[in-house]
């Protein structure tokens, strides 16, 4: 009598293998099915718009995804969980109280984005967590007051006036369409460079033909990629893809530069003790900060450290402060009755605008009221997000468990209709003393709050202040109706197709 298949020696392993596949495959469906069992336990007292059961949120979310948010923000009060597939939903928070018991608390980041960026800024202030973060933070506070900061005005002022001139050049008639955003990123560059190594690159001239510029460009575009090519969320198939191949070595030219520019500087001040030479330059740059930081906690404060820090302050400010920018100037094109007020305001304070001093940045009052009004309206950072750590509990007693991804929508927080009256409408006067003292104090938050707020806030609005000032002097701006920009929520929130404007010179 023939054997049946499975008594023939050669197929029995292939049997167990199979055997075990299909029971690796039970498990995992198991596992994956008492997650979404219990996510939906913990969500259950939360409502939600309609889910797919495949796509979750994804589709309806995809498109106008800025607008489909204020509508649910609207429909749906504090909160909602967004859902990304069957077994993952982030619960998204934009109520004041919500966001206030959020940011007290001290829960680590969310993996995502941020392990992204991790290759390139190293371990800094934006990824560490615990007692290192605490450390760094009270080493590095220091570089960020007021008395370090005044000398950085001139030193703005400067770039500023070579984005200007570059612009007048491309006058070709009395206005032209400019893409602003490009310019005033490589001008934002040109200023932290300065301020972090005292360093002159032209970048704003060169363009993008300095290696470290070109690596500090593209590296952020390459992040941005791997950000929405789910496949390249795996390390290894985006290592050995082109993509990271390029990544990779873009981010050695990253790190060289910044290592041989500490180790000059080092070099230098040993020569300076040696020579007992007490000439300084005309500013403590941020790298003079962190050094001097380093020289007292050599134990704890090492040449990585160092360098984690260095680049943070530089990646992380530029594109953001830009960001900023260029959505203020957008949203005064768009509102030429304010933009007009400040103007005057500032022809009052400056004059010819020859020269800036610390002191006409406290006196432009409406203009900072403009600019926290353009933050509101369209925020840099359009969301933030923690890992709970452990057991949350809301003010109105709703609660959620440890491990729970919480997103804080600071988009959502700045168009909350039950904070804001009209929150399309840009009005600076929701800035005035008498109506911020009646607001609540986490219902703007630009810059976030709590123990994690942003260190350098004071030097984005110098930025802000100064470069709006110059630029309203100088030129009229207006929008072009026929390239509206798109919004596109990448971690600083851009414009897919870029911001143009119209610029008109002033006489």
């Amino acid at each position: 009598m023939e054997s049946s298949w499975l008594e023939a020696r050669w197929a029995r392993p292939f049997y167990l293998a199979f055997v075990f596949c299909l029971a690796l495959v039970l498990l995992q469906a198991i596992k994956l099915y008492l997650r979404r069992q219990r996510l939906l336990r913990d969500l259950r007292c939360f409502p939600a718009p309609p889910t797919h059961w495949l796509y979750g949120h994804q589709k309806f979310l995809q498109e106008d995804e800025m607008e489909k948010l204020e509508e649910l923000v609207e429909k749906y009060p504090c909160a909602f969980p967004r859902w990304v597939g069957p077994f993952q939903a982030f619960f998204y928070i934009y109520d004041p109280e919500y966001a206030k018991t959020f940011l007290s608390r001290t829960d680590p980041k969310s993996q995502f984005p941020n392990r992204f960026l991790s290759p390139c800024i190293g371990q800094g202030l934006l990824n560490l967590e615990g007692p290192k973060w605490f450390q760094h933070r009270h080493l590095l506070t220091p570089g960020f007051h007021l008395n370090i900061l005044k000398p950085y005005a001139e030193v703005m002022v400067h770039s500023v006036n070579t984005m200007l001139d570059k612009w007048e050049k491309m006058l070709s008639t009395q206005h032209a369409t400019v893409e602003v955003f490009e310019h005033i990123n490589l001008m934002t560059l040109d200023i932290l460079l300065k301020c972090a190594f005292t360093q002159e690159t032209n970048c704003q001239i060169n363009g993008t033909n300095d290696p470290y510029v070109k690596a500090v460009f593209e590296l952020g575009k390459i992040i941005f990629y791997r950000m929405y090519s789910f496949l390249h969320h795996h390390d290894r198939i985006f290592n050995f893809s082109p993509e990271g191949h390029r990544f990779q070595k873009l981010n050695q030219v990253l790190h060289q530069y910044t290592e041989k520019i500490v180790q000059d500087r080092k070099k230098s001040l040993q020569d300076e003790k040696k020579q007992d030479n007490t000439q300084k330059r005309k500013y403590q740059d941020f790298l003079d900060i962190v050094l001097s930081a380093q020289a007292e906690n050599e134990d704890s404060f090492s040449d990585t450290d160092l360098l984690s820090e260095v680049n943070t302050f530089i990646l992380s400010g530029h594109d953001t402060t830009a960001g900023g920018i260029s959505w203020l100037l957008y949203c005064l094109a768009l509102n030429p009755e304010h933009q007009q007020r400040c103007r005057e305001e500032i022809r009052d304070i400056l004059g010819d605008g020859s020269s800036i001093i610390w002191d006409h940045l406290g006196e432009m009052s409406y203009t900072t009221m403009c600019i926290k009004e353009a933050l509101r309206l369209i925020p840099p950072i359009p969301s933030i997000s923690r890992e709970l750590s452990k057991p949350i509990t809301f003010p109105d007693g709703h609660s959620l468990p440890a491990g729970m991804n919480v997103v804080l929508s600071i988009w959502g927080l700045h168009h909350n209709p039950a904070i804001w009256e009209n929150p399309k409408v840009f009005d600076p006067l929701r800035f005035s003393p008498e109506n911020s003292d009646q607001r609540h104090p986490h219902a703007f938050l630009p810059f976030s709050a709590g123990p994690r707020d942003c260190i350098g806030q004071q030097i984005a609005m110098i930025q802000l202040k100064v470069t709006v000032a110059l630029i309203l002097l100088h030129f009229e701006v207006t929008p072009d109706p026929t390239r509206p920009p798109i919004l596109s929520p990448q971690i600083v929130l851009k414009s897919k197709n870029g911001i143009h404007l119209c610029l008109k010179k002033i006489p």
